[in-house]
């Protein structure tokens, strides 16, 4: 009995780890336009669009920001599975948010793709 259990459990904690591993970051940048040259935008709940990037910095998807507020924006991120959002600047309650969500929230200045090559790089 203590071997099935044994086992079960060294499956268990295997398979766990296999889900990890497999977790790929999603960066979104929070921007003025549709385009990579477009700037980043000052506020997330207040930006025109919202760009959507792979980890190999891959542009994915480009979207009409949906939500009218920060925390909005936080559970429209989540739920699109984003780990890094990139946008001028954050109040402190929206850095909270988001970290509880699992986001991390990076502060930039300057056009989607820097911005985009700047999160690459930091990894």
């Amino acid at each position: 009995m203590k071997k099935v259990i044994a086992v079960t459990l060294g499956a268990l904690l295997l398979a766990s780890s296999f889900g990890f591993a497999g977790q790929r970051e999603k960066i979104a940048v929070i921007a003025d336009g549709k385009t990579l040259e477009a700037k980043v935008s000052g506020q997330p709940a207040r930006s025109p669009f919202i760009l959507f990037f792979d980890e190999k910095g891959k542009l994915i998807e480009v979207i009409a920001n949906p939500a009218k507020d920060g925390v909005a924006v936080t559970e429209f991120l989540a739920g699109k599975g984003v780990t890094v959002a990139v946008a001028g600047e954050y109040g402190p309650q929206i850095v909270d948010v988001m970290k509880n969500k699992g986001i991390k929230a990076v502060a930039f200045k300057g056009s989607v793709e820097e911005a985009v090559k700047k999160v690459l790089k930091s990894n």
